[in-house]
């Protein structure tokens, strides 16, 4: 997949969108999925979720009483609704998690996900949250380590107090806290301690940017290392004080022989770094960025 370059006009629209008060993840999904496909006609791909979303809402609006057991503490209505999403959604429209193919680009693209119902955990979750909220199910994401969730809010102070906790990439599995805790154990390779702040709500700049940094790391897997940069330079747009991700556009810019670009980039990230409180291994990264900067001043004094 070739990328154009993406233009300031782009990259301070997708500023705009992100920093909003309540970000349309949907649109803002779509361009990042410019990065890769420069003429995608998004308006297409929104219709495709809204037809989706209205028939999840005729199904979620007909759904019987489960016939499985329904957890303690969950509203046997709104059990109903998500099982019958997660049938309509899973079964009947097949989407599923792309294990066989998990660092495929394609997997962080909502056009890509829609037109091929495969995807990550993060860009399934998306698809299910937004055909829920078309549906009329109010449902929101959670960042959890190593793998993207959803929660279903029960009623607090209601003996229906308890959340459903879902797994997009699964089928909408339903998680009880024990699975959780197994997910992240297989996830941290049991060096995580639980905390229930890990179920903690995601907010719309949060998933937006954890969409960006799974995008990047595929690219950098396949040395594609332009579009990595331009995925970079969104994450800066979405947090401007993120000195790891300017490290990181100036090795990018580096490794494409951009030295201005590189020189300015690295010496800006060392320069906003010193003094930190840095542990051992980002003290060796400084000195290693620090001989990238000599290197790369030698060379761009050569061209003089």
């Amino acid at each position: 997949m070739l990328a154009a370059v993406i233009s300031d006009a782009f990259v301070k629209q997708f500023t705009a969108l992100a920093h909003s008060p309540d970000p349309d993840l949907a649109v803002a999904a779509l361009m990042i999925a410019r990065v890769a496909y420069p003429d995608l006609d998004a308006d297409a791909y929104l219709a495709q979720l809204d037809a989706l979303g209205r028939e999840a809402r005729r199904r979620v609006s007909a759904a019987a009483a489960p016939r499985q057991e329904i957890p303690p503490h969950v509203d046997p209505a709104l059990f109903s609704r998500v099982l019958a999403l997660n049938a309509f959604l899973f079964e009947e429209e097949r989407f599923v998690g792309n294990d066989a193919q998990y660092e495929d680009p394609r997997n962080s693209f909502l056009n890509e996900v829609l037109d091929r119902r495969t995807g990550i955990p993060i860009t399934l979750a998306l698809v299910y949250m937004e055909v829920a909220r078309r549906a009329g199910i109010e449902v929101e994401g959670v960042n959890f380590p190593g793998h993207f969730l959803i929660r279903c809010r029960g009623t607090h102070g209601t003996r229906y107090s308890r959340d459903l906790i879902i797994d997009a990439h699964h089928g909408g599995a339903l998680l009880s806290e024990s699975m959780c805790r197994d997910l992240l154990t297989r996830h941290s390779g049991g060096d995580a301690d639980w905390d229930a702040h890990l179920l903690a709500h995601a907010t719309k700049l949060q998933i937006l940017t954890r969409m960006l940094l799974n995008l990047k790391r595929a690219y950098v897997r396949l040395y594609s290392f332009q579009q990595a940069r331009e995925v970079t330079q969104l994450l800066l747009s979405v947090d401007p004080s993120a000195v790891t991700e300017l490290r990181d556009r100036g090795l990018l810019a580096y490794h494409l022989n951009d030295l201005p670009a590189a020189l300015r980039d690295l010496q800006t990230y060392l320069q906003l770094s010193k003094g930190a409180s840095l542990d051992e291994e980002e003290r060796d990264e400084h000195a290693r960025i620090w001989e990238h900067v000599k290197a790369i001043r030698r060379r761009v004094a050569s061209f003089n």
